[in-house]
């Protein structure tokens, strides 16, 4: 099933608000396997202000964390209405590629390539203009 999710219904799934929030939008859903979204790049974000004054670029761990938090939107769909929260649970194999600048849109893929209920192993990638900016094999862990 295809759906798409505002930034509204994210945070409905996600305990995080700005300027930890790093899902704009969730354009494709399919099932429990698989997610896309974006985030759009501003020069307002607070990270810019320390992160290369002068030559901005948008840190590669925030990379990774955008890519976690769109992998915990598609687990989190399981417990909705429950207390629970998705936390990193590991961080393999990731790469950084291209960098990441105010102005790009950060557009984000997760494939979920274990499910164990409350544990997996999602492979996420983060592009801008088509190009792989980043990459991860990300462990999450959904507990109370």
């Amino acid at each position: 099933m295809n759906r798409i999710l505002t930034l509204e219904d994210i945070k409905k799934i996600l305990p995080h608000r700005y300027p930890f929030l790093l899902v704009d939008r969730v354009t494709e859903i399919n099932g429990e396997k698989s997610i896309k979204g974006y985030k759009n790049v501003t020069g307002n974000e607070e990270f810019f202000l320390g992160h290369f004054p002068g030559n901005p670029v948008m840190p590669g761990v925030l990379v990774i964390e955008a890519l976690a938090q769109l992998g915990a939107v598609l687990l989190m769909q399981r417990f909705v209405g429950q207390k629970v929260f998705a936390y990193f649970a590991g961080i393999d194999k990731a790469r950084f590629k291209k960098p990441v600048v105010p102005g790009d849109r950060l557009d984000m893929d997760a494939l979920v390539l274990r499910d164990r209920g409350k544990f997996a192993v999602i492979e996420g990638k983060a592009f801008v203009d088509g190009q792989v900016a980043a990459e991860a094999i990300l462990m999450c862990i959904v507990t109370q």
